[in-house]
């Protein structure tokens, strides 16, 4: 079975405020490169956090893995590769890699998992029915 995968890039630039005195992107600015990405990606393919707000769920990051291969400076022209990896699960789950677009080096790879709640903050175990809905609008189920 071919893995269900939507993706989408787009070019980012560096602020001077995201960078340490070595003119290395601080560590901790990458996940808003990731946060930025995923709102991107929802514009994209129609799932939007206003999309979660009104049908009454939250969909807080759970799981953050970022790998650092090669620092990104100040200079640096970077891309961001978002991909939604389908799960059956009720959870979201982002791939994600960032490339020098000069020489289209890998500089980090990173994956988040989401899950939803209630908005009392309880985790719902089931897929939400507006999620299920845009799963089918994609070729996802």
């Amino acid at each position: 079975m071919q893995e269900k995968e939507l993706r989408f890039s787009r070019e980012f630039e560096v602020r001077f405020s995201e960078v340490d005195i070595m003119g290395v992107v601080w560590h901790g600015a990458y996940p808003l490169y990731l946060e930025d990405a995923r709102e991107a990606w929802g514009h994209h393919y129609g799932l939007c956090y206003d999309d979660y707000l009104k049908n009454n769920v939250f969909a807080p990051i759970v799981d953050m893995d970022i790998r650092y291969q090669r620092p990104i400076f100040y200079t640096t022209k970077p891309r961001i590769d978002i991909t939604y990896k389908f799960s059956p699960a009720a959870k979201i789950v982002f791939d994600y890699e960032i490339h020098d677009t000069e020489d289209n080096a890998l500089l980090t790879s990173a994956r988040t998992i989401q899950a939803f709640t209630d908005q009392q903050y309880q985790l719902i175990l089931e897929n939400p029915e507006f999620f299920l809905r845009w799963k089918e609008k994609w070729g996802l189920l």
